[in-house]
């Protein structure tokens, strides 16, 4: 038992200090379990397969394509429409849909599906988001108004059933979780503004990823493109752009060519790269670049009519396929003093140049005959992948950004529908338990890349936060070596045998807070079962009603914040939020403990000895 408490104390230590990985600490202390023979490798293992990291798995999958589809960006502007600009009305909102959601979902699920939407909530708010995303998780764990909200709930239900006590009903919970909501959202309130304002991220770190699509878009001046709608007649249909020669002629730049598409749930135009082997076909649309004069003199000469002017604040393509990006050249390149159509650029490296900076100007117009020069930057537009391939041609271009990485963050608005349904069907399932939690969470997770709101598995594998899985299965283990070793009874039974003498509120205070101290090193659930039975023991032997004892439990086991690794959810949002473990410590513990206060005062008004 003493080496268990020293490998516990060790990894405290390590995670407060927060030098080291938290995932590598967890791993480490289950390591130092196995090598101690306390635990077998299978006990030391069994979090890995444990259902809720595998829900875990499942929900950062699902998350993911609420953020890909634009699902989360959808949800997340109504949410900010509600809270206008003031951010205390914001703030309360996400409190409290978190926390009604929570009331029938677990909170795990919870968190994982409200985390890119108050991500994205805080961004378009300019906001920083480590401000809501650790009260996100906590608020998913004050959500306990039903009777489902936490296995804690039911774990002490059961208990008074099996001692001959009336069982609790769906909706008991009600009343003591709206206490613990309202004291949440105003002492959160406080302490996230005082301790989580402030946002740790690296500006460095943005400044060499290169610039936004906003930011290319903006500085270009890239806000109108003429759409030249195709006639059904024209004698260009069935040509290629090569032969065409429009550029030629015209002196204009046919960057993308829009066909038709539409079908349920797919786009209704798709947009192909310009490129000397681009076939023109009936009901084709030309998104042209060049002077106006050359432009209408295209049109009119062509017959043609331009059906628009594209005027988007993100950006002049639809981002899914077709990217931007800017190239440097190299004083040894090949492409210096040579004329884009000299160097046959498009055929080289193809990619379409819409825009040249030199000398803190910008030429927009006439490029084909523009002598490239060492230094110039190239505003380019291309697929996202023949983008990429630019960084192995360094001799001539240097690739500024990481541009796969700007192609992630394109949104795929049209599957927002699928994305939906599959939530709110995968949310029926857990509410109903028609299947198990975890199965639900695998199924709705094999969708979002089966109908495409993922692009392919290689993208649901990066939308899985490892660190937050490695830590959750790394730690569990303790929970079994706590219960092996006879730690955690002893714990329980020091802190509740030298309270009974004091009268009922002593005795309620030592069993919410010794079920608040232990269940910040092992599971709510591991908690709840070992404080039940003696909370109950507890009652009948000073001859007093049970109820709030075992709501204290259930409350206690729940209300964990003091560490990123008591409860999934706090673990869930610790990467996102660049949070390390002294924060927890500034936010929860305050919190837990003025949560312990208040519940102490108000249970028995509740539910009277």
């Amino acid at each position: 038992m003493n080496v268990t408490l020293i490998i516990l104390l060790a990894s405290s230590i390590f995670f407060m200090r927060g030098k080291i990985r938290s995932d590598l600490v967890a791993i480490c202390a289950l390591l130092a379990l196995v090598i101690t023979g306390i635990l077998s490798p299978t006990e030391a293992l069994s979090g890995f397969s444990n259902p809720v990291v595998i829900m875990m798995i499942g929900l950062f999958v699902v998350g993911g394509g609420i953020f890909r589809t634009g699902l989360a960006k959808l949800i997340s502007s109504k949410i900010l429409r509600l809270a206008g600009e003031s951010e205390t009305r914001l703030f309360v909102l996400v409190m409290l849909v978190t926390a009604s959601i929570g009331a029938f979902v677990s909170n795990t699920g919870t968190v994982a599906v409200m985390m890119p939407i108050v991500v994205s909530i805080a961004v378009s708010a300019k906001i920083s988001p480590r401000r809501f995303l650790m009260p996100l998780a906590f608020a998913s764990s004050m959500g306990i108004l039903t009777l489902i909200a936490t296995p804690p709930n039911m774990i002490v239900s059961n208990e008074l059933e099996k001692n001959g006590y009336d069982a609790l009903s769906f909706f008991s919970f009600t009343p003591v979780g709206l206490v613990c909501l309202a004291v949440g959202i105003i002492v959160l309130y406080f302490l996230s503004k005082i301790f989580l304002s402030k946002d740790d991220s690296d500006g460095q770190e943005n400044k060499k990823s290169g610039k936004s699509l906003d930011d290319l878009t903006n500085e270009y001046q890239l806000h109108k493109l003429p759409h030249i709608v195709i006639s059904d007649d024209s004698d260009m249909i069935g040509k290629t752009l090569k032969e065409l020669k429009i550029s030629n002629n015209y002196n204009i730049s046919v960057v993308t060519v829009e066909k038709p598409g539409g079908g349920r749930f797919r786009k209704n135009v798709n947009e192909v790269v310009a490129g000397p082997n681009t076939l023109i076909e009936k009901g084709d649309v030309l998104v042209c670049y060049g002077k106006k004069g050359n432009i209408n003199r295209f049109v009119e000469e062509q017959g043609f009519k331009i059906a628009e002017t594209v005027e988007k604040e993100t950006g002049i393509f639809d981002f899914e396929e077709i990217g931007l990006a800017e190239v440097f050249i190299m004083p040894n390149s090949k492409l210096v003093n040579r004329t884009i159509i000299d160097a046959h650029f498009r055929d080289e490296f193809n990619v379409n140049i819409l825009g040249i900076q030199r000398d803190n100007e910008y030429k927009m117009t006439d490029l084909q005959k523009e002598k490239l020069h060492s230094g110039d930057a190239l505003l380019i537009q291309g697929t996202w992948t023949d983008i990429a391939d630019l960084g192995d041609r360094q001799d001539d271009l240097v690739l500024v950004g990481q541009p796969l990485k700007e192609a992630a963050k394109v949104t795929i608005n049209y599957k927002a529908p699928v994305a939906a349904t599959i939530m709110v069907l995968m949310v029926i399932a857990m509410v109903t338990n028609i299947v198990a939690p975890v199965i639900a969470v695998m199924c709705a997770a094999v969708l979002m890349v089966a109908t495409g709101c993922l692009r392919n598995m290689e993208e649901a594998y990066k939308n899985i936060n490892w660190e937050s899985v490695v830590l959750i299965a790394g730690m569990m283990p303790m929970a079994v070596a706590f219960e092996k070793t006879g730690a955690a009874a002893l714990i329980s039974d020091t802190l509740v045998g030298g309270l009974g003498t004091y009268g009922p509120y002593a005795l309620l205070a030592g069993v919410y807070f010794g079920t608040s101290i232990l269940t910040m090193f092992i599971s709510n659930s591991a908690t709840a079962l070992l404080f039940a039975p003696i909370g109950i023991q507890a009652a009948v032997n000073m001859q007093v009603s049970p109820y709030p004892f075992m709501f204290a439990v259930a409350v206690a086991a729940s209300m964990c914040f003091a560490s990123p690794f008591s409860t999934p959810p706090n673990a869930l949002v610790m990467s996102a939020g660049r949070y390390k473990f002294i924060d927890y410590i500034k936010v929860g513990l305050p919190l837990q403990l003025i949560m312990g206060i208040v519940m102490i005062l108000v249970l028995p008004l509740l539910f009277p000895f």
